[in-house]
């Protein structure tokens, strides 16, 4: 007869054998998933990885692929270049670039390396040195709410070394795009002893008008003389100190100094000179509201007849897109068609400025000077000046060290206010509706 414990010790090694089977298959099936989830995430990162791919590569241009772009020739030896040529040699351009250290690699050399070579002179001011470049080390600091004084300084520094060596002098930032031979057609007929300067107009906050300051304004060599020698250092003439929107207080600048804000049309009111890149002036924001339409000096049509077809400079242009311009404008040719040279003007005496557009139709498929969808007839409420106010750098510091939560709050007050504004307007319209039937039964 078997014993009880030889029973049990049967059972319990059987019971043992199972347990062990079960913890296996169950440490197997967790090891099986596992393995499927990383082989799957796996899967996923490389699948996403493909679908990106494009973006990536974009992204990489610009810092990777583009910094060997400058070895490469992409020559048209047959172009006649004679009259562009003649150009060089009798409107002499001196282009400065606003830039800074962190820019130089991101931006800066790219715009050397486009359009930046056709200009006569060409001169990139910062607060870091760069021999790449080359920049003009300006001690100034870096910061939006250093621009003035950084326009300032670059132009001392122009007149101070280059005022004989140019005879207009264009100031553009490190995203802004121009074609320096059509900048030189528009010059042409003026006598850079004019006090005149050229750019983007816009009608607020100064009576002739301001340029914007990304597309780029240029100064004749008279007018860098009256801002260099007769506004900066008089604080009736020019704002002291610094201020954030430098465009603004440059053309109340010129405004005082008597310095025409000169118009950069052509002769069909189509614009030269530009705040955006060309995509969003083709296919514009038609919201009414859009600050923009309400800054226009010009009343100004949109699609085609937006754009001269010797449009000079664009503005918030990437490293990229300026590769792309650069291409279509001086490298892609549609074949068999060949444009006959246009005459250059008549030059004009010191003081003479060329009449303004005709108001007639341009030769396109609609007139850009009477449009029924032109914009800038609607009527809002006039601008305010944007931060337009001289700051020290005690408030500039201040500003800087704003937390997002502070400015959060700050959105949030300003929501608040707007809301009780709409209802205040609100309980007007109604009272005015209600005293209207009143007056009338």
């Amino acid at each position: 007869m078997v014993s009880h414990s030889v029973l049990y010790e049967a059972r319990a090694s059987k019971t043992r054998s199972l347990l062990t089977l079960m913890i296996g298959l169950l440490i197997g099936f967790c090891l099986a998933q596992i393995i499927s989830y990383i082989t799957i995430s796996e899967g996923i990162k490389a699948n996403n990885i493909l679908a990106s791919s494009e973006p990536l590569i974009q992204h990489k241009v610009a810092e990777d692929i583009i910094g060997d772009f400058h070895v490469i020739k992409h020559e048209h030896p047959n172009d006649d270049s004679s009259l562009a040529d003649k150009l060089k040699k009798e409107v002499r351009v001196l282009c400065w670039i606003m830039t800074n250290p962190n820019n130089h690699k991101k931006k800066a050399r790219h715009v050397k390396r486009t359009w930046g070579k056709r200009c006569n002179i060409l001169l990139f001011m910062s607060s870091g040195a760069d021999d790449e470049l080359p920049t003009v080390k300006l001690d100034v600091g870096e910061g939006r709410e250093n621009l003035w004084r950084k326009v300032k300084e670059a132009f001392k520094y122009v007149y101070k070394h280059h005022y004989n060596d140019a005879d207009w002098f264009y100031k553009a930032d490190d995203d802004t795009y121009a074609v320096v031979e059509n900048l030189r057609y528009m010059l042409y007929p003026y006598n850079p002893e004019t006090p005149v300067h050229f750019g983007f107009k816009f009608k607020p906050f100064v009576k002739q008008g301001y340029m914007s300051g990304g597309a780029g304004y240029v100064l004749s060599r008279e007018a860098l003389r009256r801002f260099v020698v007769d506004g900066i250092p008089d604080p009736k003439m020019c704002l002291q100190e610094t201020v954030i929107n430098e465009d603004i207080e440059i053309g109340k600048c010129m405004e005082n100094l008597n310095v025409t804000a000169g118009d950069s049309r052509d002769s069909n009111g189509r614009g030269r000179m530009f705040p955006f890149v060309p995509e969003h002036h083709l296919i514009p924001n038609r919201d009414k509201g859009f600050w923009y339409w309400n800054y226009l000096f010009y009343q100004t049509d949109d699609g085609l007849d937006c754009c001269s077809d010797n449009a000079i400079s664009f503005h918030y242009v990437g490293p990229n897109l300026m590769y792309a311009l650069d291409y279509l404008i001086y490298h892609l040719k549609p074949y068999g068609v060949v444009r006959t040279q246009q005459q250059l003007p008549a030059k004009l005496k010191v003081g003479e400025f060329l009449p303004p557009p005709k108001e007639e139709p341009a030769n396109s498929n609609e007139d850009s000077i009477n449009d029924e969808d032109r914009l800038a007839n609607t009527t809002t409420v006039a601008p305010t000046e944007p931060d337009a106010r001289e700051v020290n750098s005690n408030e500039a510091d201040l500003e800087e060290k704003k937390t997002p939560k502070e400015n959060s709050k700050m959105e949030t007050e300003l929501k608040k206010l707007t809301s009780e504004i709409k209802k205040l307007e609100y309980s007007n319209d109604l009272y005015s509706e209600e005293h209207r039937t009143q007056k009338s039964t």
